[in-house]
């Protein structure tokens, strides 16, 4: 029996976390023995209570003292230490987001790869904003990934890390996200109170990334007005931005959602209004409940799910009046997006494979 270690950051609400859930229940139910290793306790996801669940930290290090503290990798080490002396040594460690790359790279671990889960070029473009400081931290936090093996969530996100010139992974390959649709239909017919009104669904945490301020511009625009679900955490944030583009009146804030399929399924279209992603999960997962998609032709990803005749509906990423008419249109014409052609390549069971590939 294979035993992998899952490192990642935290289990908060996030894309990065949802699939390496999947991909930790997908394994387990191939006969492998999977750990989810934790580096502190913030969690919004609930975990299946087969999956051994390992905490090293309670409260939230920041990514300085996680980089650069021999104390904190002190206790690192001997809690990684401890788990492999009762559980036994892993044949493959995931790390997944910037604090676990920056503690797992330093810990000479066997057969370790890191998963890039979004953009460097753009996640440290949006970091400039915030100053010198803040920029060089997040550089060297990225810096971790110079001379490891990577993998990357989409080609987009392989082919840039390819061309970064300042990290030089041994080895970079893209495997796609896991996704069990079968659970994805199933929880889609879960009783919930929904709105009764047609609507338009928006998922994702309230982030310039996400740019809520083009989506609510091209909803003010749009011929057809109609409601907007948006599941996130940070609902007074979202309300505070829909105000100053005159569309709070048009909002519906549930809150987030343990399960959003529900809620996806019901949607007349889901729209994706991004500057840049990884690989875009809500689209494919939308698609597999055949809601219909819009979303900007951002990096990295949406290029890559929609092909063919679905290509048409990708954006300019930023154009507020394209977003408004492709929204419009679907409205209308409520495409069929079930038989792209990326959905048969990112079936959990075919990825879970292709992970223990590695091993």
């Amino acid at each position: 029996m294979d035993r992998i270690g899952i490192a990642i950051d935290s289990l908060a609400g996030g894309g990065a976390e949802k699939v390496m859930i999947t991909l930790a229940e997908t394994l387990i139910k191939q006969g492998h023995q999977v750990s989810l290793l934790v580096l502190y306790r913030h969690q919004t996801y609930e975990v299946a209570s087969y999956i051994p669940i390992y905490f090293c930290f309670d409260d939230k290090p920041g990514l300085t003292i996680l980089g650069r503290s021999g104390k904190q990798l002190q206790c690192v080490r001997q809690w990684l230490s401890d788990i492999e002396a009762e559980q036994g040594a892993f044949d493959l460690v995931l790390s997944n987001l910037d604090k676990s790359h920056s503690m797992f790279t330093r810990l000479q671990i066997k057969n370790l790869y890191c998963v890039v889960h979004n953009s460097i070029i753009q996640e440290l473009k949006r970091q400039t904003l915030l100053g010198p400081i803040a920029y060089l931290q997040l550089r060297r936090a990225k810096r971790a990934l110079h001379d490891q093996h990577v993998i990357a969530v989409s080609d987009g996100v392989a082919d840039e890390i390819r061309r970064i010139s300042w990290i030089k992974p041994k080895s970079v390959q893209r495997i796609y996200n896991p996704y069990n649709f079968e659970e994805v239909q199933s929880l889609a017919l879960a009783s919930c109170s929904l709105p009764r009104e047609d609507y338009i669904i928006h998922v994702g945490r309230v982030a310039k990334q996400k740019r809520h301020d083009i989506l609510f511009q091209a909803l003010k625009r749009m011929q057809r007005p109609m409601k907007l679900v948006l599941l996130c955490t940070n609902q007074a944030k979202a309300l505070k931005i829909a105000k100053k583009y005159g569309v709070a009146d048009q909002l519906i804030l549930p809150g987030f959602q343990q399960n959003p399929y529900p809620w996806i399924a019901h949607a007349k279209l889901l729209v994706l209004s991004s500057s840049y992603e990884g690989f875009g999960s809500v689209l494919v997962e939308a698609m597999s409940l055949n809601t219909p998609v819009v979303s900007t032709a951002c990096e990295h990803g949406p290029n890559e799910i929609l092909q063919e005749d679905l290509a048409k509906w990708l954006v300019t990423e930023g154009d507020i009046n394209a977003l408004a008419q492709k929204m419009d249109e679907a409205l209308l014409e409520q495409p069929r997006v079930d038989h792209a052609s990326i959905l048969q390549k990112i079936q959990a069971d075919k990825i879970a494979q292709t992970y223990m590939q590695l091993i």
